[in-house]
């Protein structure tokens, strides 16, 4: 039976799958960041209004060509803001893999610093950016 070469890391080196599971404990559960029951439901309901990919790369293609969403993105990343994430004018509709891209690009993926969450003054969304809008909990 073939074996496969030994790997050889320096003392101290973790594994991929250890950085990953230190990673995740530090970041929480998905309930605890706020992904819970309620936000499956507003996002399944928002999902259901905006059934095809509104980033801005799919906002380009025909309408026919655009895939369908599967996901729902915060515009301006919460981090943890309860008022920025329950705020439906911050939210779209993204396929997984242009939500995918989006977050490796914006939160550091691949050894990159995460860039500073944009201030909501700058923001495409708009003067409501902290408040709720449509029949989203607030």
């Amino acid at each position: 039976m073939p074996m496969s070469a030994p790997v050889h890391r320096a003392v101290g080196m973790r594994t991929a799958q250890q950085r990953r599971k230190e990673s995740d404990a530090k970041r929480g559960t998905v309930a605890a960041r706020g992904y819970g029951n309620q936000w499956t439901e507003a996002s399944k309901a928002y999902r259901a209004l905006h059934p095809q990919c509104e980033c801005t790369e799919c906002l380009k293609l025909p309408v026919i060509r655009r895939p369908p969403s599967e996901v729902v993105d915060h515009r301006i990343p919460h981090r943890g803001d309860q008022r920025l994430f329950w705020d439906s004018s911050n939210w779209q509709a993204m396929a997984k893999v242009c939500h995918d891209r989006k977050t490796a690009r914006e939160d550091g993926a691949f050894g990159r610093d995460r860039s500073p969450a944009p201030s909501p003054s700058r923001s495409r969304i708009g003067e409501g950016a902290g408040e709720s809008v449509g029949a989203f909990p607030a």
